[in-house]
């Protein structure tokens, strides 16, 4: 029987969400019912709602959560009813070209809940990254759902649903950042951020932090970086080369999306270095470089989608590095808030004063 649940909605573009009652049908055929605990504000969130995505109004806010398996369909072998789960916007298919060839965390038929969640009224809501985490119950294909160790908080599991599990993993998956590496991490947001501590967590000798803002620079302090560069009273790329040897970085994550960012980027790391794009650009952005220098600079641009992660393989091995007290989370949770909240918790992002905030259901 369908059950009827909070959430959050975005109904139109640019429009404040709202809370609204949803209704939510049981599982299907390689479904699963999740109740959330708790799920992070992520800036793909506000894309949504400012329809920088798409324009399939009305949208179920939430992506980045945690939460118990309440109920599962047919066919669904992985997850049990009772299992503590992080969610994931891919869930692998494990038959196309990519998953064939022992590459997984490049998918190209990542699948979705079949079924529709709707409003009471039988408007169907787009779920945002096919999760709809702004919820009390959310309906989400099982391969979404990565079972970990139920004895972490909620509140920091569910940040690997997203952007901390981007940055992580743009550090150690795609820029294969090692030991005694120099690396720089130019934008520390949330995900900028979790580059550093992927870098601190991988060994590099070096972690250069690289923002506007200097209280975004101490929290990068925090998380690993042994130097900090504020980029409005310092040209970067003369900083980042001064602090290695004139030579540049072995590897520059770039964690803003913006062409200025990444030409910086590019000239930033050393020769034969590698720049790692994981900020998000918009459509109309365009980069231009000369080709003379891509080819004589060599080494490897890289773009990172998700972290190039594989959650049954990272969100588990992730936590337990949490739970050792080796990957500081917590660290980037700088507030719980209630669902009736999220608009705020938009505003505060807008104006850098959070890290992450963070629904608590």
């Amino acid at each position: 029987m369908a059950q009827e649940v909070r959430g959050v909605i975005a109904p139109g573009k640019d429009q404040p969400v709202r809370i609204e009652t949803i209704v939510v049908p049981d599982p299907g055929p390689g479904e699963a019912l999740v109740r959330i605990q708790a799920c992070g504000v992520c800036h793909t969130d506000l894309h949504y709602k400012q329809g920088g995505i798409s324009d399939d109004f009305p949208f179920l806010l939430g992506h980045e959560a945690a939460g118990v398996v309440e109920s599962v369909g047919d066919g669904v072998t992985d997850v049990a009813p009772g299992d503590f789960v992080i969610l994931n916007w891919r869930a692998v298919c494990g038959q196309c070209r990519a998953c064939l060839r022992g590459r997984p965390w490049y998918c190209f038929n990542t699948h979705n809940a079949k079924q529709k969640m709707t409003l009471t009224d039988g408007t169907e809501l787009s779920p945002a990254l096919g999760i709809g985490a702004f919820a009390e119950k959310t309906l989400v294909a099982a391969g979404q759902c990565t079972k970990v160790d139920p004895s972490v908080s909620p509140q920091v599991a569910g940040l690997l649903g997203c952007g901390v599990m981007a940055g992580i993993g743009a550090a150690i998956n795609t820029g294969n950042v090692g030991r005694g590496d120099s690396v720089a991490v130019i934008g520390c947001g949330g995900v900028g951020d979790a580059a550093v501590a992927g870098s601190f967590l991988a060994g590099a000798a070096k972690i250069i932090a690289v923002d506007i803002d200097d209280r975004k620079l101490d929290t990068a302090r925090e998380l690993g970086a042994t130097h900090t560069v504020n980029s409005r009273q310092k040209d970067p790329v003369e900083a980042i080369r001064e602090l290695t040897g004139g030579f540049g970085a072995d590897v520059v994550i770039e964690a803003v999306g913006r062409p200025e960012t990444y030409q910086q980027a590019f000239y930033a790391r050393d020769l034969a270095g590698t720049v790692v794009l994981v900020g998000v650009p918009t459509p109309e952005m365009k980069l231009e470089l000369p080709l003379l220098d891509v080819f004589g600079r060599g080494g490897a641009l890289k773009s990172s989608w998700y972290g190039d992660c594989l959650p049954s393989r990272d969100f588990p091995m992730l936590i337990d590095l949490h739970l050792q007290g080796r990957l500081p989370l917590e660290k980037f949770v700088t507030e719980t808030i209630q669902l009736d909240e999220v608009e705020k918790a938009f505003e505060r992002m807008h104006h850098g004063d959070v890290l992450r905030s963070v629904v608590v259901l």
